[in-house]
């Protein structure tokens, strides 16, 4: 059975002594719970339903146990049983460029085999620092699975450049995509 002789003789003598009922488990030491279901109940509706105070981006332990007035660590041992994870989001990216797959092989064909003598810089602006406007509305936490929002955004004319660059002389050797976009990435 994979236990002990120990384990197994604690067994044998419960049965023996009271038969089926000796094989009822045995209260547990240590405090009662004092977490009731219902506020299980909330803490888990809350997670999924409701926006956090303040608009923050997501809930964490203490805006939680701030809402519910339980602990960050009772908070915690909720989601982990649940597996909430509010914290983490997935993207995802649907491009209907016709020319998307070419655009994608001229730049990773950049990386993978640059120009002799030629360095590679990527210039991108710095998309956690600014309000972005998603293109599409983002999807809820669900139990198991994570918040998820389009890769997408609304660029406000934002530049994006790649290119390849001859170190000795310092001019581009290679420009693969130059995108000013108004609209979204």
């Amino acid at each position: 059975m994979g236990v002990s002789p120990p384990t197994a003789n604690k067994w044998r003598r419960r049965f023996i002594e009271n038969r089926l009922d000796g094989l009822y488990d045995e209260p547990c030491p240590g405090a009662a719970r004092t977490i009731t279901d219902a506020q299980v109940e909330h803490v888990v509706v809350t997670t999924l339903e409701q926006a956090t105070p303040n608009n923050d981006s997501h809930w964490s332990t203490g805006s939680m146990a701030a809402a519910t007035g339980m602990s960050q660590t009772a908070i915690s041992r909720i989601w982990r049983a649940f597996e909430l994870k509010p914290h983490v989001v997935q993207t995802w990216k649907l491009s209907t460029d016709p020319l998307f797959i070419d655009k994608v092989r001229d730049v990773v064909g950049l990386y993978l085999d640059p120009p002799a003598k030629a360095m590679v810089l990527c210039v991108d602006e710095k998309s956690g620092m600014q309000a972005l406007d998603r293109t599409a509305p983002a999807l809820p936490i669900m139990p198991t699975t994570p918040a998820r929002r389009t890769h997408d955004y609304v660029r406000h004319g934002t530049t994006s450049l790649f290119a390849a660059l001859d170190i000795a002389t310092g001019k581009s050797s290679v420009v693969t995509s130059a995108v000013t976009d108004t609209r979204s990435s």
